[in-house]
C-alpha cells in the first residue's frame, strides 16, 4: 500500500480506524465481483478500495451501510410471525380468562370439601351469608 492513498483517504475518513474497518468492506466487495469505479493498474483489492475511498467514487456512509448489513446475524422485519400472532391470541385469552372468577367443578374437589361445599349450597338457599338462618320480616316483628 503506498503511504501516499493512506494520507490522500484521512482527508476523506479522518479516522484510521474506521478507514481501515471501511477499506476491508471494499476491498470483501471487490473481490466478491463489485463494480470497480476506477482502474485496476495492476493493484490488489485492498489498494483499490483506498483508492476509491480518496477519489470519493465510493460513498463511505454506503459502504458502513453494507458493513451493518453484513455483520448483523438477526434481521428485524416490521410483520409479525404467525407464532407471534398465537401468543398474541392466547395472551389476550388469557387475560379474559383472569377477569372472569374461578368456576370450581364438584369432581375438582377432594371428598372432604365436595362435602362441604354441598353444605354450604344447602345452606345459601335457607341461610344468611354467615350460616345464620334467614329470618322473614315478618317473624322479625312478633
Amino acid at each position: 500500500m503506498a503511504r501516499v492513498t493512506v494520507e490522500d483517504c484521512v482527508v476523506v475518513i479522518p479516522n484510521r480506524f474506521e478507514l481501515v474497518v471501511l477499506a476491508a468492506q471494499r476491498s470483501r466487495e471487490i473481490s466478491s465481483g463489485a463494480q470497480l469505479t476506477r482502474e485496476r493498474d495492476d493493484d490488489r483489492n485492498p489498494v483499490v478500495g483506498l483508492r476509491e475511498i480518496a477519489d470519493k467514487s465510493v460513498d463511505a456512509d454506503d459502504l458502513r451501510e453494507s458493513l451493518i448489513l453484513g455483520l448483523q446475524k438477526h434481521v428485524e422485519s416490521d410483520e409479525p410471525e404467525e407464532d407471534d400472532m398465537t401468543m398474541l391470541i392466547s395472551s389476550e385469552q388469557w387475560a379474559a380468562d383472569a377477569q372472569r372468577p374461578p368456576e370450581v367443578q364438584p369432581e375438582d374437589l377432594p371428598p372432604e370439601e365436595e362435602k362441604a361445599a354441598e353444605r354450604t349450597a344447602g345452606a345459601s338457599k335457607s341461610e344468611g351469608w354467615l350460616g345464620v338462618a334467614k329470618q322473614n320480616s315478618t317473624d322479625q316483628r312478633s
